[in-house]
C-alpha cells in the first residue's frame, strides 16, 4: 500500500458535482488512494461513468439545491458509514450574462448551487465532520479575484464561497474541523457545455482564458484533484483558511 494510500484508507469523503470534469476526478482521486467516496450527482448516468473502475466509489443521485438535500444526504453518509471526513463542495453552475440582462430566474439557480448549497451541505455535516476531526474543501475559481465581464454573477458566487472559507476556518477552528479552498483557473471540463454555449461562443471563451493563463494551457481536472487531495491530507493539518489557485499563473498576470 502507497503512502497515499494509507493517508486515505478508512477516510469517508463527499463530493458535490462528482459526475463530470473536476467532480469526477477528485472522486476517482480520492477512491485510488484508499478513501471511501460518495459522489453525488443530479444525473445518475454520469455518476455511473465517474464510479466505473473504482469500486471505492458510490454514486448518490441528488439534486444539492431540492428542500431538504442537505440533511438526506449527510443522513445517507453517517448511516451508510459512520462517519464523514471530507467534504468536498465542488458542484457549480455557470450562466452567463451582461448586467441589463438578469432576471431572478437567471440569478437564482447559480446562488443556490454555487452559494447556498454549500452552505446546507457543509451545515448539514458539521457534526460529523467535527467527530472526525474533518476537512471542507470549497472549490471556487480563480477568476472570483478578478473581473470577469459577461460572467459576473457566477464569479460573485464563487468570490462568495472564498469568503466562506475563511469565515468558517476561523469559526470551525476550535471544534477541530479546517476549511480550504482550491481556485481552478481555465480547466478543460464540460461546464461550458453545460450552459449551452455554441461551439463559436465556447472558442471564444477558451481563447480569452487561454490569453489571461500564462502556462499557456488548459489545466486538466486531475491536476486540480491532485491540489483538493493534498490540501485535504493529514500532512496539511495546520492549513486551514488557505485558497490555493491552481490557475496557471492567471492570478497573479
Amino acid at each position: 500500500m502507497s503512502e497515499q494510500q494509507q493517508e486515505c484508507d478508512g477516510r469517508v469523503v463527499v463530493v458535490t458535482g462528482a459526475g463530470t470534469g473536476i467532480g469526477r476526478a477528485t472522486a476517482r482521486a480520492f477512491a485510488a488512494a484508499g478513501a471511501r467516496v460518495v459522489a453525488v450527482g443530479r444525473r445518475p448516468e454520469p455518476l455511473a461513468e465517474a464510479a466505473a473502475g473504482s469500486p471505492g466509489i458510490t454514486p448518490y443521485a441528488a439534486d444539492i439545491t431540492a428542500d431538504g438535500a442537505a440533511d438526506r444526504i449527510a443522513d445517507h453518509v453517517a448511516g451508510t458509514y459512520g462517519r464523514l471526513d471530507v467534504l468536498v463542495n465542488n458542484a457549480g453552475i455557470v450562466r452567463s450574462g451582461a448586467l441589463g440582462s438578469f432576471t431572478a430566474e437567471s440569478i437564482g439557480p447559480q446562488l443556490a448551487t454555487n452559494l447556498v448549497a454549500p452552505v446546507l451541505l457543509t451545515q448539514a455535516a458539521l457534526p460529523h465532520l467535527e467527530r472526525a476531526g474533518g476537512v471542507v474543501v470549497n472549490i471556487s475559481t480563480a477568476v472570483g479575484q478578478r473581473a470577469w465581464p459577461g460572467n459576473a454573477v457566477y464569479a460573485a458566487s464563487k468570490a462568495g464561497l472564498d469568503t466562506l472559507t475563511r469565515s468558517w476556518a476561523v469559526e470551525l477552528a476550535p471544534r477541530g474541523v479546517r476549511v480550504v479552498g482550491v481556485a481552478p483557473g481555465a480547466v478543460e471540463t464540460p461546464i461550458g457545455e453545460h450552459q449551452g454555449l455554441s461551439a463559436d461562443r465556447l472558442a471564444a471563451v477558451r481563447a480569452w482564458q487561454l490569453a489571461h493563463t500564462p502556462l499557456g494551457r488548459l489545466g486538466r481536472p486531475e491536476e486540480v484533484a491532485a491540489a483538493v487531495l493534498r490540501l485535504a491530507a493529514p500532512e496539511a493539518a495546520f492549513v486551514t483558511g488557505a485558497i490555493l489557485p491552481v490557475d496557471g499563473g492567471a492570478m497573479v498576470a
